[in-house]
C-alpha cells in the first residue's frame, strides 16, 4: 500500500471563512419562531466592516464565501421597492431560501441599508474585502431557481431564463426549463407557509403556474412532494431526462449562453471565485465549457463545486474543469462517524479516502467540518461539544494542499439550538429563517468583532482555530508538503488502535508529524519513523518534537527507535521536528 503522495506545486491551500450576511450582521437576540425581519432583524452587507475582515484576516482566512447574495424569493414584501412580492405557498421560510434564486443579476434586498442602493452596497463589501487583503467567494446556484424567477434589473439585450419557451414541449433542447402540459402545478398538502403567525392575501395553498414546471430535484411532475424542492424549477441544459437522459448539446443550448453572461456579469464586479450548487445535476460538459470560456476572460477565477458523487470526482475536474469539489462523502463523513464514537468508525476510512477516493486529485478536494448543509459540531445531533472535533479539525486541515473551509460559529462552538421556523430544530443554524446566532453574536460583539462575551472555554476555541489556520497557512510542510502516511508502518505498535491516525508533512525545510487520538480517553503510543522516511528527510540521532499549536515538547535520542508520545483524550498534535 503506497504511503507517499506528492504534492502539487500550485498553492491549493484557499482557508475559507462562509458567512451568511444575514446572519453574521445581526445583533438582534429575539429569535422568534417565524419571527419576521421586524422582529429577529437580518444582517447587512454594512455589517461586514473593515474591523471584521481584519479580524478574519488575522485568523488566517484567505477567502470569504458569502452566501445567499443573489436575490431569491422572500415573504418579506418589498413591492414599494419595484421588486414584485413572492407567492409564500412558494417560500420556505419568512426570508427564503438562498437557493430559490429569483433574479441571478440582483442581490437580496433584505441584506441592503438603503434598499434602492443595495447593489452599491455588495459592490463597497467587494472592494472592502479586498482592500483587507481577502479575496470574495460567493454562490452560482445553476441547477434550478425560484418558482416566481423573473430578472427586473438584467442588462439590455439580455433574454430573461424561459422567456422565449415553447411550453407546449414537455422537452425541448432550445427551452429553458421542462413542461408538464396541460397539468398546473399544484402546491403541496400541508404546507403553512410562514407558520400559523403568518398571513398574506397570496396564503391560499395556491400557486399559478400552468402547465406546471419540473421541479428542482428533478421531479417531473405537477404536484410535488412537501419534502420536495417545492418552491423551485430545474433548469435545462440540453438533457431529456425523461428518454433516457439523452444529451442535446450540439448546437449549444440557450441556457449555457445565459449562465455564461451571469457568471461574465459578477466576474466583472471583482468576485474572485464562485462555490456551485449541486453540480452533479448539471452535465460536466456544460461546465467544461462554461469555466474554459470565463477563465480566457479572468484567468485567475476559481471555481468550487459541492459535490458527492466520488465516482465523478475526476470527470468534473478533467472534462467539467472545476478547481476544487467538496470532500463530503468521505473525509467529511469519515471523521464524523469518528469524532460521534460510532462503533464502526476507524482511522483507515481516511486511508481510504486519499488513498483510494481522492488519489492523484487530493489538492482538488476542500475539506470541512461545518457547512451550512451540515449540523453544528456542538449539535446534539453531531458530537453535544465542539472540542471532540480538535482531531478531526487538525486532519481537515492538514490532510492535504487543498482548501479548507470554516462556517461562521463553528470556531465558537455555535450549536444551532431551538427551532427557528421553517428550519426546525435540526442541528443547523436556519438558512430560511431570519434569526440571529447566539454564540457568533458574542464573538461579534456589537461589531467590536472581539470575543467580549465569549465564555472562557469558547475563547480558548477560537484561539485553538485561530493558531491552527495561521499554522497551515505560513507553515509549507502543511500548505504544500509531500504527504506520507504512518498507519501501516505503526500498527503494530504498542498503544495503537484505529482511532487514532498520524502522518508526515514535509519539504525540503520544513516537517510535520501530524498525529491524532479521537478515542474519549488518554492514549499513549511509541511511533516509528519508516527507515525510508528517515532517510527522505535525512534524518538521524537525537529528535526534539514541537507541538505548533500549544508548544508541547517531546524528544528521542534515536529517532531510528521511534518516539513516545502521550494524547489527551480527543487530541492532536502538529509536531514539528
Amino acid at each position: 500500500m503506497p504511503q507517499v503522495r506528492m504534492s502539487s506545486t500550485k498553492n491549493n491551500k484557499l482557508i475559507i471563512y462562509q458567512l451568511l450576511p444575514r446572519l453574521f450582521g445581526n445583533a438582534k437576540t429575539v429569535n422568534k419562531i417565524y419571527g419576521s425581519i421586524e422582529e429577529n432583524g437580518v444582517g447587512k452587507f454594512n455589517d461586514i466592516t473593515d474591523k471584521a475582515l481584519r479580524k478574519l484576516k488575522n485568523m488566517g482566512y484567505t477567502h470569504v464565501y458569502y452566501t445567499g447574495v443573489i436575490e431569491h424569493a422572500t415573504m418579506t414584501d418589498y413591492s414599494q421597492y419595484g421588486i414584485k412580492a413572492d407567492d409564500p405557498d412558494v417560500v420556505k421560510g419568512r426570508a427564503g431560501s438562498p437557493y430559490a434564486i429569483k433574479d441571478y443579476y440582483d442581490v437580496d434586498p433584505d441584506l441592503a441599508v438603503d434598499v434602492k442602493n443595495r447593489m452599491g452596497e455588495y459592490e463597497a463589501l467587494i472592494k472592502r474585502t479586498h482592500a483587507n487583503g481577502l479575496k470574495v467567494i460567493m454562490d452560482f446556484v445553476p441547477n434550478h431557481v425560484a418558482r416566481t424567477y423573473a430578472s427586473d434589473v438584467k442588462p439590455a439585450g439580455v433574454h430573461d431564463i424561459g422567456q422565449d419557451d415553447d411550453k407546449t414541449k414537455a422537452f425541448s433542447a432550445t427551452n429553458d426549463f421542462y413542461y408538464l402540459p396541460g397539468q398546473p402545478f399544484v402546491v403541496p398538502a400541508g404546507y403553512n407557509p410562514g407558520g400559523d403567525g403568518f398571513t398574506s392575501p397570496m396564503k391560499d395553498g395556491k400557486f399559478d403556474e400552468n402547465p406546471a414546471k419540473a421541479t428542482g430535484n428533478d421531479v417531473f411532475s405537477a404536484t410535488p412532494n412537501i419534502n420536495d424542492w417545492f418552491e423551485t424549477i430545474k433548469l435545462n441544459y440540453g438533457v431529456d431526462y425523461l428518454n433516457g437522459h439523452t444529451t442535446h448539446f450540439d448546437p449549444i443550448p440557450p441556457l449555457w449562453n445565459k449562465m455564461y453572461d451571469i457568471l461574465n456579469y459578477w466576474s466583472n464586479k471583482g468576485v474572485d471565485a464562485f462555490r456551485c450548487d449541486m453540480v452533479e445535476n448539471v452535465p460536466f460538459e456544460f461546465w467544461g465549457w462554461v469555466i474554459t470560456k470565463l477563465k480566457a476572460a479572468h484567468p485567475d477565477l476559481i471555481f468550487i463545486g459541492e459535490a458527492y458523487n466520488t465516482a465523478l470526482y475526476r470527470s468534473y475536474i478533467n472534462v467539467g474543469k472545476f478547481d476544487y469539489l467538496y470532500d463530503k462523502v468521505g473525509l467529511y463523513d469519515a471523521i464524523r462517524r469518528l469524532v460521534t464514537n460510532q462503533p464502526n468508525a476507524t482511522t483507515w476510512d481516511i486511508n481510504k479516502v486519499w488513498n483510494k477516493d481522492t488519489k492523484d486529485i487530493d489538492g482538488h478536494m476542500l475539506r470541512f467540518m461545518e457547512n451550512h448543509d451540515e449540523q453544528r459540531i456542538a449539535s446534539n445531533q453531531f458530537a453535544g461539544d465542539a472540542y471532540y472535533a480538535v482531531p478531526g479539525m487538525l486532519i481537515t486541515a492538514t490532510l492535504s494542499t487543498g482548501p479548507v473551509m470554516v462556517y461562521a460559529g463553528q470556531e465558537v462552538g455555535e450549536p444551532g439550538k431551538g427551532v427557528e421556523g421553517f428550519g426546525g430544530d435540526d442541528g443547523r443554524t436556519s438558512i430560511f429563517d431570519y434569526w440571529g446566532v447566539p454564540e457568533l453574536q458574542k464573538w461579534v460583539n456589537n461589531g467590536q468583532f472581539d470575543g467580549g462575551q465569549l465564555s472562557q472555554s469558547q475563547q480558548q476555541l477560537h484561539t485553538f482555530y485561530n493558531r491552527l489556520l495561521n499554522t497551515v497557512k505560513n507553515n509549507e510542510a502543511l500548505s504544500s508538503g509531500r504527504f506520507y502516511e504512518l498507519m501501516v508502518a505503526n500498527q503494530q505498535q504498542s498503544g495503537f488502535n484505529e482511532r487514532m491516525y498520524m502522518y508526515v508533512r514535509y519539504t525540503d525545510k520544513q516537517r510535520v508529524l501530524v498525529i491524532c487520538n479521537f478515542n474519549r480517553s488518554e492514549q499513549n503510543i511509541h511511533v516509528i519513523l519508516p527507515p525510508d522516511l528517515l532517510s527522505q528527510l535525512k534524518l538521524s540521532g537525537k529528535t526534539e518534537f514541537t507541538d505548533l499549536i500549544n508548544g508541547n515538547k517531546f524528544s528521542t535520542n534515536d529517532i531510528a527507535l521511534g518516539v513516545d508520545i502521550y494524547l489527551p483524550p480527543t487530541s492532536g498534535y502538529l509536531l514539528s521536528f
